[in-house]
């Protein structure tokens, strides 16, 4: 039978993952930015309309307002129907950022079903024990990170705003875009920590329980070389 300690830590390290899945799974499900661009027709400097977009990682709504000379309120965005019109890398690292949250949830359940595991069992010399729960939520914490790094690339450097809005409207000249991002994308910072949280809980009561047998062998060690013989 476990510890009482030992179930409280891992248990915790258990709670803790599964805080980070409904996190990041709603944060999937939300917007992640949203933006404003000042527009005019090819041909012109007349940039007296404007296209704002707000978007999550598969859909979103665009509103236009005579860009150019086009009101379409509320047009719904299908993020990577919309990418893949003009293909390039705005639409591969959208879908390297999607592919990288997915690893992220895979590996947060691999942690769950780890610390779940050890909570009533002592696999502690292989895979499944502790390190298994550092592997699966560090690949977690790198991949989000990982997804959060491209995905403000995307956006900024690689235009994807202005690649969503030309591929309905080609004949258009964009600029000053004004780009906030949103819930969708700040909640991979409390996935990333959750996940770090997790890893800690479990790291804590390893290297207390690896203390504690130490100091039960110090004895032993310690004793006359001529007990020791008998």
């Amino acid at each position: 039978m476990p510890s009482g300690k030992k179930l409280v830590h891992f248990l915790s390290s258990a709670g803790l993952c599964a805080a980070g899945v409904v996190v990041l799974g709603y944060g999937m499900s939300a917007d992640w930015a949203n933006a404003v661009l000042e527009c005019a027709p090819t041909g012109s400097d007349n940039f007296a309309g404007n296209s704002s977009l707000e978007t999550g990682l598969f859909n979103g709504t665009e509103t236009k307002l005579q860009c150019p000379r086009i009101d379409s309120p509320g047009a719904k965005v299908a993020v990577f129907n919309r990418l893949a019109k003009n293909a390039g890398a705005p639409v591969i690292l959208h879908a390297l950022v999607v592919i990288l949250l997915a690893l992220a949830l895979l590996g947060s359940a691999g942690s769950i079903l780890v610390t779940l595991y050890n909570s009533f069992s002592n696999p502690y010399q292989t895979y499944m024990g502790p390190i298994g729960l550092y592997t699966c939520s560090g690949l977690s914490v790198c991949v989000a990170f990982l997804a959060l790094i491209l995905y403000v690339s995307n956006i900024y450097a690689g235009e994807m705003f202005q690649t969503l809005v030309k591929a309905v409207e080609p004949n258009v000249k964009l600029r000053n875009p004004k780009i906030t991002l949103q819930v969708g994308f700040f909640l991979l910072i409390p996935y990333i920590c959750f996940n770090l949280l997790a890893i800690l809980v479990v790291f804590l009561y390893v290297h207390a329980a690896y203390t504690r047998r130490k100091e039960q062998e110090k004895p032993t060690e310690d004793a006359p070389k001529e007990i020791m013989m008998y």
